[in-house]
């Protein structure tokens, strides 16, 4: 009899989890509904939660749901808190049920260092992001979340670096692949409030690489509400990803929207004396840097690795490298004339699609934008006739180019980024 009786609570509980879910969207019933204890006590539905923190946010949020389906099976809702019964008033982080520890170092407290900005060489296109990122470093802003975008090296991680050292009090740094892991962790070890609390338990929260969680359903809502919580408390928060807010894909409208709402600023590739500068500040000669830097494709990463082998070189050859051993040390990296293939396939990097995306059929927002943005600069910087464009993006046709193309000039007019990611784009395809 004992034994028949559990099983029917076990199968009663299963049914209201069931119903429960069926009833919240399932990444909001992943973070805050799964991880509780269900139990039935004297007609009372009794979820227990790890910490005040998560009992408050369920009871406020969730509680309308959880009341609905409860009352289905006859039965009342208690939220309690494992362990002991804790303070409303207490914060986040007032469990001793649960702690959280990342699996790499992700959190760092000290003074504000004053050069901390003086490793990110600034040309007139970046002075603005440069402002603002030395703006929230210095304190809490007004346009929290910072969103800085821009294309591979061209200094969005340097920037996030520099944010991280010159800014005060308790700082969390992580990548997205590593937010990912860590969510995914803490949901394996049912640690996911305590990850909740440790993100939270901080001044300035910094995520490089947004676009690691595209398509990522429930971490994304976790990270959107993440941002939410963290704005609210007036702290400061700074993102960077390869693309605009509105281009990411893998994101829902809503959270495109949340991660636009502060202040959203672009970085430029390194221009030519940028690169100059960086090559000499690694100790190549001036004369040698002013010869390759036009030559060297405008990526940090790039312009590092050639600096750090011209450097190399130098060290354990003991001798100076002249412009004539640098040509001959950078054959594979030194750029040759461009051809509209290499062209388009630079441009699909610094907009962030795949180039068999951008040739082949595919219709999505993102990929038709990018396409017809291609065909544009591709007129504006070469003198390819409109069938060869055509050709190179996927052999459209002549009707397609001209579509295409008609459509970019008009968005310049009104699109003040586009019309500036245009113009780059034509600066280094020339």
């Amino acid at each position: 009899m004992m034994q028949a009786a559990a099983k029917k609570v076990m199968t009663n509980l299963d049914e209201i989890k069931g119903a429960i879910a069926a009833k919240m969207d399932s990444a909001a019933f992943t973070s805050w509904i799964a991880p509780l204890q269900f139990d039935v006590c004297d007609d009372v539905l009794v979820l227990t939660a790890q910490n005040q923190f998560s009992a408050d946010i369920i009871g406020s949020v969730h509680k309308n749901v959880l009341t609905s389906v409860a009352a289905q099976f006859g039965l009342a809702v208690k939220i309690a808190v494992r362990g002991a019964n804790v303070s409303a008033t207490q914060i986040a982080n007032d469990n001793n049920v649960q702690s959280f520890a990342p699996a790499a170092s992700v959190a760092t407290t000290h003074n504000a260092s004053a050069t901390a900005f003086d490793t990110f060489v600034c040309c007139d296109e970046n002075a603005f992001v440069l402002s603002a990122c030395k703006k929230l470093a210095a304190g809490t802003v007004s346009f929290s979340p910072l969103f800085i975008y821009g294309p591979a090296g061209c200094g969005k991680s340097l920037l996030a670096d520099c944010i991280e050292s010159a800014s005060a009090g308790r700082t969390i740094k992580m990548s997205g692949g590593q937010f990912v892991s860590e969510f995914t962790r803490s949901l394996h070890d049912r640690t996911v409030f305590a990850f909740k609390d440790f993100c939270r338990n901080c001044e300035t929260f910094i995520l490089d690489d947004v676009q690691a969680l595209a398509g990522k359903r429930a971490t994304c809502e976790e990270f959107a509400q993440l941002v939410m919580d963290l704005r609210a408390a007036g702290k400061n928060i700074v993102l960077t990803a390869n693309v605009a807010p509105s281009n990411l894909n893998g994101f829902d409208r809503r959270i495109q929207s949340l991660l636009a709402s502060g202040l959203v600023a672009d970085v430029a590739a390194p221009n030519q004396n940028v690169k100059r500068v960086m090559l000499m500040r690694a100790g190549v000669a001036a004369d040698v840097a002013d010869a390759i830097a036009a030559r060297i494709a405008g990526d940090g990463h790039l312009v590092g690795g050639v600096a750090m082998k011209i450097k190399t070189y130098a060290e354990l050859m003991g001798t100076n490298v002249t412009m004539d051993v640098a040509q001959h040390l950078l054959a594979d990296t030194l750029q040759k004339s461009k051809t509209p293939i290499a062209m388009v396939k630079v441009m699909c990097e610094k907009l962030g699609v795949s180039y068999d995306a951008v040739c082949g059929k595919g219709r999505s927002r993102a990929v038709v934008l990018a396409r017809q943005m291609m065909m544009a600069t591709l007129k504006i910087a070469t003198n390819m006739s409109l069938t060869e464009i055509g050709r190179v993006c996927g052999d459209r046709d002549h009707a397609t180019v001209v579509y295409a193309i008609s459509q970019i000039e008009k968005l310049k007019t009104s699109d003040l980024v586009l019309a500036a990611q245009i113009n780059q784009l034509v600066a280094e395809c020339k």
